[in-house]
């Protein structure tokens, strides 16, 4: 299971390995005095590590033995904040908190059974948010000596604790059950000694806010999408006023904590924006977009813009704009698997399904073949969302003479509330009708091969996978990664984090116990009438293994081919290289099998 076999007897030019080698990422990119800092992850070793950069440098400051990643809410987030000499950091293995000097070993700076994520340095102290069992709540903790104070708690949730240049104000993001951070939350302040906080805004209107941000003069701004999409809004005698901003989301669904896509700069801002899908950069009236079509984690000094930025034909980066000349220096990443001519490039797709329509990205098979086969994306989330960058996922497809839609169906982010909305209670319905009709439009317009189509997803997009297969007639095999098959077994396992997502998704497990029966997969394991592959990691607490063990042992007992894989050393994504790229391959060599070619 660890190691990664040949993929054929024939050469080929682009192995499971090297797509998943280079599908090394970036996030929390931060700059402060003593210049730059990002946290990398690189698949040989699932690590995530923070590295430094300074005077055209760059130095990995976490030493062997850690890894920089938080588990709060399981998707953490805000891993590490800059101190004024170093870093503090959450360490994946015990989820503590660690002090580190850029010429020093880590210190453990906390103890116990806390968890921590969303770091924030300000006035000596770490702000955090601070998760215990089920139990959840804003910290800050000295420095010097460890010593901890709650700042706020009595709410279900916290995020992005941050303090005005002054240090009298103190703003935050809340919210309570049943919400989800993009359905429902609060922007908090609180002054002086933060002992009364008051709502600004989230308690008259049900609205998603994020990304709380004071100026130099401790004007208070966020994003909120009570205007249709996530936009700046600025803090007025009057309360909240629109801030003149692009009618697009700024942001994506805060699934994780510590997220940057815009910066209030003077009377102006820096930020980001989508576009048909593509990510647009801006500072103020200035566009700053270039070749990149996504940006993530802004920063910016006088001289530069920084961020992770990507595009069609390079993978992730760190890059910095100078701000003058608008020229472009990759600092660390952004190096193509693949020369550009051989680089399937993304075609927006907007096509009708159902009543309404739906978007993603086309990407042509590199083999010339006029109509090849298919395999539909299906992101995770669902509430979440794909981008037109350059995946080496969807390219080991596009190389091997396959097209691929990648799909943001109705639920996606990125395309205003509205659009985000259309999944509640209509999950399994929407989704499904989207991936569909994907391959009807395709088909129709002669790209592709309609009878040789396939799905796959991991996580929620595993089970729009399986609903897809056992409620239409569409696709000849499927692929579900971590993919939920019984979504009330999910309800009862599931984390706090997404312990009501279900509610909002499908309904009430008890009052609406048919309309889960009528999209439980698992119950209807037998209108599956085309070969499933599985994949799933053993310790997964997100969707525990007995899912897939159950619905496995559904379709082999109604005689349908099917194929599991296991893998005892993941969780919920799959995260060591030799895993994800065993898995690739398998499910590419199941697809062959499936179409009757050999390897």
């Amino acid at each position: 299971m660890n190691e990664t076999r040949a993929l054929s007897s024939r050469a080929e030019p682009f192995s499971a390995l090297q797509a998943v080698a280079a599908g090394m990422d970036f996030a929390e990119l931060q700059l402060g005095v003593n210049g730059l800092f990002w946290n990398e992850y690189r698949p040989e070793d699932a690590a995530c590590r923070i590295w430094h950069w300074r005077d055209g440098v760059a130095k990995r400051l976490t030493p062997d033995g850690f890894s920089v990643r938080s588990r709060v809410y399981e998707y953490g987030g805000g891993a590490f904040c800059l101190t004024l000499d170093g870093v503090v950091f959450v360490n994946e293995a015990d989820q503590q908190l660690y002090r580190q000097t850029l010429d020093g070993e880590p210190r453990v700076l906390t103890s116990g059974d806390c968890r921590y994520g969303d770091l924030h340095f300000a006035n000596g102290r770490v702000l955090a948010v601070e998760e215990q069992l089920d139990q959840h709540r804003l910290v800050a903790i000295d420095l010097a000596g460890g010593a901890r104070q709650v700042l706020a708690e009595g709410a279900d949730f916290y995020a992005a604790p941050t303090l005005s240049p002054n240090g009298q104000r103190l703003a935050w993001i809340e919210w309570s059950r049943p919400h989800q951070p993009w359905t429902s939350t609060r922007l908090m302040v609180a002054e002086g000694d933060f002992s009364a906080p008051r709502c600004v805004a989230g308690e008259q209107v049900e609205e998603s806010i994020q990304q709380p941000r004071f100026d130099a003069d401790g004007r208070l701004y966020c994003l909120t999408d009570r205007g249709g999409h996530w936009q700046p809004w600025g803090e007025t005698s009057a309360g909240l006023q629109a801030l003149p901003s692009a009618e697009a989301d700024h942001a994506p669904a805060p699934w994780q904590l510590g997220g940057c896509t815009w910066l209030p700069v003077g009377d102006q801002f820096l930020a980001t924006w989508s576009e048909a899908g593509f990510g647009r950069l801006a500072l103020g009236d200035e566009d700053f977009t270039g070749v990149y079509s996504r940006f993530r984690h802004l920063a910016l000094d006088e001289q530069f813009i920084y961020c992770i930025a990507a595009s069609p034909i390079s993978p992730s980066a760190v890059i910095a704009i100078d701000r003058a000349s608008h020229e472009e220096k990759v600092l660390a990443g952004g190096i193509a698997p693949l020369p550009a001519e051989h680089i399937s490039r993304p075609q927006t797709l907007r096509y009708p399904s159902g009543s309404g329509e739906a978007h993603g990205f086309f990407y042509p098979a590199m083999s010339g073949e006029t109509q090849p086969p298919l395999v539909v994306f299906i992101h995770g989330g669902p509430t979440s969302a794909c981008y037109p960058m350059l995946d080496p996922r969807i390219q080991y497809w596009t190389q091997r003479g396959f097209a691929v839609a990648d799909l943001n169906y109705r639920g996606s982010s990125g395309y205003g509330r509205e659009y985000r909305q259309a999944l509640h209670l209509r999950w399994g319905e929407v989704d499904v009708e989207d991936a569909c009709a994907v391959v009807s439009y395709l088909a129709g317009e002669g790209l592709i091969d309609g009878a040789n189509a396939f799905i796959r997803g991991g996580s929620a997009g595993g089970y729009t996978t399986l609903c897809a297969l056992a409620f239409r007639q569409v696709f000849r095999a499927g692929a579900s990664l971590y993919g939920v098959s019984d979504p009330i077994a999910l309800g009862r396992a599931t984390h706090k984090f997404e312990g009501d997502y279900l509610d909002w998704l499908i309904g009430d497990p008890e009052r609406d116990a048919e309309r889960y029966a009528a999209r439980t997969p698992l119950l209807h394991a037998n209108n599956i009438s085309v070969p499933v592959i599985f994949f799933q990691g053993e310790l997964d607490a997100v969707v525990v293994p007995q899912q897939t063990r159950d619905m496995v042992a559904a379709l082999e007992r109604n005689g349908i081919p099917v194929q599991a894989h296991y893998y005892p050393d993941e969780r919920h994504g799959f995260r060591r290289a030799a895993n994800q790229a065993h898995a690739l391959e398998q499910e590419w060599k199941f697809y062959r099998r499936v179409m009757g070619l050999t390897d």
